[in-house]
């Protein structure tokens, strides 16, 4: 059975750039994401000032293209204007998380760090030297061992599940949609426009002809059922607290979410970690 010195499991910007920097300080170290093939979706349309130094500081920054600096940026949507701090980044607007990644990604092979998809993890069993990795891939079930694993895998987590990490969840109470369009010009809303009744609209630009909007509304589900949004719905919702018609829009995806959160009540049990938005 192959064994390695760490296995992180999931292959988004967390997973990624540790990964990479675990392979600088010469640990043997391969990436397991249940994805065929990396997401062309991006929900993250940016990153804030110390991501951007991070990535400065490995010498990322130039992997990612064309970007724009913002000066404006929020917390909570409460807005602030970064270019009042006496620093070089001001946060970085307009970049899909689908770039970061493909940057990440180029940076792993060039360090020589696999990183293998279609391998979705199905058991952990620690042992006192490791943990046995249970997936099933391109060729079906599998082992691999590992020294440790790191749970990168998102908000749904199986590492953590899996790890019988105790989590602490907060129920969503509201829900919101998101769709990038073409064949439509809503008026830009960049970084969102407050309505009455705790409602929010956002249109944004990104690449390619592509717009983003997103709806946030009280009267959206709170739990949408997966795979049930359809564009009818959420150009209702869009004209709903707009008065803009986006009906003839071509919808390139969209998705939608409530506002629940959960929170690991560990970061490590034994010698699995969690890290992003998996802790």
């Amino acid at each position: 059975m192959k064994r390695t010195d760490v296995i992180v499991v999931g292959a988004g910007p967390a997973g990624l750039m540790l990964a990479g920097e675990l392979r600088l300080g010469g640990v043997d170290v391969a990436v397991h994401d249940r994805l065929p093939a990396p997401a062309g979706e991006s929900r993250a349309l940016g990153f804030n000032r110390r991501a951007a130094e991070s990535l400065d500081q490995r010498g990322l920054l130039s992997r990612l293209g064309e970007f724009r600096w913002g000066p404006m940026g929020h917390f909570g949507g409460v807005r602030f204007d970064l270019g009042m701090l006496d620093e070089d980044h001001s946060g970085v607007l307009g970049l899909s998380q689908a770039r970061t990644e493909a940057a990440l990604g180029g940076w792993l092979d060039d360090l020589g760090v696999p990183v293998r998809r279609s391998r979705e993890v199905t058991g952990l069993r620690q042992t006192p030297d490791g943990v046995v990795v249970s997936f099933t891939g391109p060729d079906g079930p599998g082992e691999e061992t590992a020294r440790y694993v790191v749970g990168c895998d998102g908000a749904g987590s199986t590492v953590r599940g899996l790890a019988g990490v105790p989590t602490r969840v907060w129920e969503p109470t509201r829900g919101m949609f998101t769709a990038e369009i073409t064949g439509a010009a809503p008026r830009p809303r960049p970084i969102g426009e407050r309505l009455p009744g705790g409602r929010m609209v956002v249109c944004t630009p990104v690449g390619a002809g592509r717009c983003r909007i997103v709806v946030h509304d009280p009267d959206l589900p709170a739990r949408p059922e997966p795979g049930a949004l359809t564009f009818a719905q959420v150009a209702d919702a869009w004209r709903r607290l707009t008065g803009e018609s986006i009906d003839d829009a071509d919808c390139q995806w969209l998705w939608a979410c409530g506002n629940a959160a959960a929170l690991a009540g560990e970061y490590r049990r034994g010698r699995v970690f969690l890290a992003g938005d998996a802790a």
